[in-house]
């Protein structure tokens, strides 16, 4: 996969995830929102960021859906939670990608990215994983 190609991907999960938070600031307890608020701003600038690299690697930077389809119904604080964590490592495993893919600046910065999703997942779920990013790979 191209450095482009993993830059696309990583654009397009951030779009997902800033909309995806969206949905989890409506419905997470109060005790909580605040962790979302600082989550959804975290994936607001990572997306920006993202976009520049896509220009910045030759590429027209893919636009954001109007609306995503999401893995389960969010109904209650519970649901929230779940969807953040399900959020968390989806991004961390297109910066996976991006961290195989590339190389220099962009590949330590796509390391940053992979382990503050990492972290973002472990706190949401309240257990970790063996090798974030990839338990979808498996």
């Amino acid at each position: 996969m191209s450095a482009l190609k993993a830059a696309q991907a990583a654009l397009a999960a951030e779009h997902a995830a800033v909309y995806g938070y969206g949905v989890v600031g409506g419905r997470v307890a109060e005790g909580r929102r605040a962790e979302a608020t600082a989550a959804h701003g975290a994936h607001r600038a990572r997306r920006d960021a993202l976009r520049r690299t896509v220009r910045d690697l030759g590429g027209t930077p893919v636009a954001a859906a109007a609306a995503y389809e999401l893995p389960f119904r969010v109904a209650d604080p519970a649901g929230a939670v779940r969807l953040a964590a399900v959020l968390e490592d989806r991004v961390a495993g297109v910066y996976s990608d991006l961290v195989r893919a590339s190389d220099g600046p962009l590949r330590r910065e796509a390391a940053v990215a992979l382990r503050e999703a990492a972290v973002r997942a472990v706190r949401w779920r309240g257990s970790d994983v063996t090798f974030p990013g990839l338990a979808e790979r498996v």
